[in-house]
């Protein structure tokens, strides 16, 4: 049903690519998390123009074993979410995925994600991406104090929210694709077309498996 060969998988699929080099460079690396239920092509336009922008060598794309919040998202089974995530990422090799918060199963604090991270590879810099729309909650975050001093956020437009915090956040400029998970899953539901709002490999992949039908 997933063909896991698709795409290396951070901490699983084979050793982590970023180590100590002992040379005192750092390395610098994004980490967009979220549920992927489905990603989408807003996704992929986010993490590359903050990469380019920023100068990053690598944007990791972290998805949550289950949401984090008590919404009505009903995520599909990670498995299906991972293995979209390795259709949609396979042809950018500056693009890969980080499996912390799947290995580790459950809700995860993103302090707890990020401290084990770092220790891991001390020789990294992480640039923490969010939306406009999470920038406001940030005084809300997990030991959100701590939290600041082990990664870099950076925060992308949203049309309707501002990025106006008192919180150190780096801002980019991206295009602002109003593409949403819960827009494709409602197409899908009432049978209209998503072409074009995820990737093709994406898209064939929801039709074969017949996801997000009910």
């Amino acid at each position: 049903m997933i063909d896991w060969a698709k795409k290396r998988l951070h901490g699983v699929m084979i050793e982590p690519e970023l180590e100590t080099t002992g040379d005192g460079h750092r390395h610098r690396v994004g980490i967009l998390g979220g549920t992927f239920n489905p990603v989408h092509n807003g996704h992929l336009i986010i993490a590359e123009q903050v990469r380019d922008k920023l100068g990053l060598e690598t944007i990791y794309f972290m998805p949550d074993y289950e949401p984090p919040h008590v919404d009505e998202k009903q995520a599909i089974d990670y498995r299906y979410r991972v293995a979209m995530l390795c259709l949609a990422l396979n042809q950018n090799m500056q693009f890969d995925i980080e499996m912390a918060e799947i290995n580790r199963k459950g809700k995860s604090y993103t302090y707890d994600t990020m401290k084990m991270l770092t220790d891991t590879h001390p020789d990294t810099d992480y640039y923490f991406i969010i939306g406009a729309d999470m920038v406001e909650y940030l005084p809300t975050w997990h030991r959100i104090d701590e939290l600041m001093q082990l990664v870099h956020f950076v925060g992308v437009k949203r049309e309707g929210y501002s990025l106006e915090t008192d919180y150190p956040v780096i801002t980019v400029d991206v295009p602002e694709i109003a593409i949403s998970s819960t827009q494709i899953r409602t197409s899908i539901q009432h049978g209209n077309s998503i072409r074009y709002l995820v990737p093709e490999e994406v898209y064939y992949f929801i039709e074969k498996e017949g996801l997000y039908r009910e």
